[in-house]
């Protein structure tokens, strides 16, 4: 339902915006996914894992990681909106070239509360292994965002467009808060009081981890649009951006399952054997079906662009086999890469994190010049290649 959605709102946007508008909404999804990936934290892996490790010996064993997770919530909320209003005007000017732009800067500061308890309700879930109320719970929150994009995007064209890129995990909070309420988890004591050190230490080590890929990804994906855009045009750049669109809806049918089976999982397991025969095991289950993904994508490409853009992305069809390549070599290199976040590997993974993204933007600089618009998906598979073979290299050293 996530990718079907995606791709309905992809259709709209091209027919109601065109290249031009795609990367501008490219944009705003970065600035959010940077936003809320500062804000939310703590509230991801952190609580997914401490709440798969402690649930079995009843909600009092996570009512203190719980607590630490909503002490850091509160401090990172404040700060990240107080400092995105101040300097509204700027980031417009970075990310549109056009400071009239701020007032969305301040929408999406402002929507962030809501999106936080999406994610850290969500993730109390799916700590539990509720499963069928974790899915239940996404669809529904999917139909209705969905639902409320549409409208604002026929109705306000771009403009509507870029608000409902904004609203749309906000109003999955507002879901999730609802249908949560009854919950026997869901009272004060187990939210707020007293605190510990290890509490607040744990939790602090996931907010690093995810607070360097809320800057670190969409900063470089932000920086390779505006490479694009100064190499080849703000059309080519729509077209790249149309591409890579369509791959993190289809890989988001990967990525969910992963961080809903695969995480807690892992967080379940200790020893370097029995991680690593883990990963195996969903490597074989899991890379065919993105090997398959990925051919269906390329054989139906014309007929992808067809439903979900317009003739005037048709050029963008050149664009995915380099593309697709590095989509399979980059869910293959995720695959190692969730250990850091189950053993809490915080220097491993800040410091692959930081690397990478710095490649990515290296490498598009130097194959964009050279071969133009193919040159950010060259950029893309090479920089995942060079991903997953450092990441097995050194699997040992962050899987005990």
């Amino acid at each position: 339902m996530r990718m079907g959605s995606g791709f309905v709102i992809a259709k709209v946007v091209a027919i109601y915006a065109g290249p031009a508008g795609m990367v501008m909404l490219g944009q705003v999804q970065s600035l959010v996914s940077a936003l809320n990936g500062v804000v939310v934290a703590p509230l991801g892996s952190g609580v997914v894992r401490y709440t798969a490790e402690n649930h079995t010996d009843g909600y009092e064993s996570c009512a203190p990681w719980w607590r630490a997770c909503v002490r850091w919530l509160l401090v990172l909320l404040v700060m990240t909106i107080l400092l995105t209003c101040l300097i509204a005007q700027p980031l417009a000017k970075w990310l549109f070239a056009d400071p009239l732009y701020a007032w969305l800067v301040i929408v999406v500061a402002l929507s962030l509360p809501f999106s936080a308890l999406n994610t850290l309700l969500g993730s109390v879930i799916n700590g539990l292994q509720q499963y069928k109320r974790y899915i239940g719970l996404s669809m529904v929150s999917v139909v209705i965002a969905t639902m409320v994009m549409l409208v604002l995007i026929v109705s306000q064209k771009l403009t509507g467009a870029l608000i409902a890129a904004i609203v749309f995990s906000a109003l999955s909070g507002l879901v999730m808060l609802v249908s949560s309420v009854r919950q026997p988890w869901f009272r004060l004591r187990y939210w707020w009081g007293r605190v510990d050190h290890q509490q607040l230490k744990g939790i602090g080590g996931y907010v690093a981890m995810a607070i360097t890929s809320a800057i670190c990804i969409p900063t470089s994906l932000i920086l390779v649009r505006n490479i694009l855009v100064d190499h080849v045009g703000l059309a080519q750049a729509g077209y790249w951006q149309a591409v890579y669109r369509i791959s993190e809806v289809y890989l988001g049918v990967i990525t969910m399952a992963l961080s809903t089976y695969y995480l807690p999982r892992l967080s379940s397991l200790a020893g370097f054997d029995a991680i690593r025969q883990e990963t195996l095991a969903v490597a074989k289950v899991v890379m065919p079906i993105v090997v398959l993904l990925a051919a269906a994508v390329y054989v139906f490409r014309d007929t992808i662009i067809t439903l979900l853009f317009t003739a005037q992305f048709r050029p963008a069809r050149s664009l995915f086999p380099i593309q697709l390549v590095g989509d399979i070599i980059k869910i293959l290199s995720w695959l190692f890469a969730y250990p850091m976040l189950s053993r809490g590997a915080t220097g491993w993974y800040i410091g692959t994190e930081v690397a990478f993204s710095m490649s990515f933007v290296l490498l598009a600089l130097i194959f964009v010049a050279k071969y133009g618009v193919q040159g950010a998906n060259i950029a893309y598979t090479m920089n995942y290649f060079l991903y997953l073979i450092f990441l097995y290299s050194n699997s040992r050293h962050f899987m005990r």
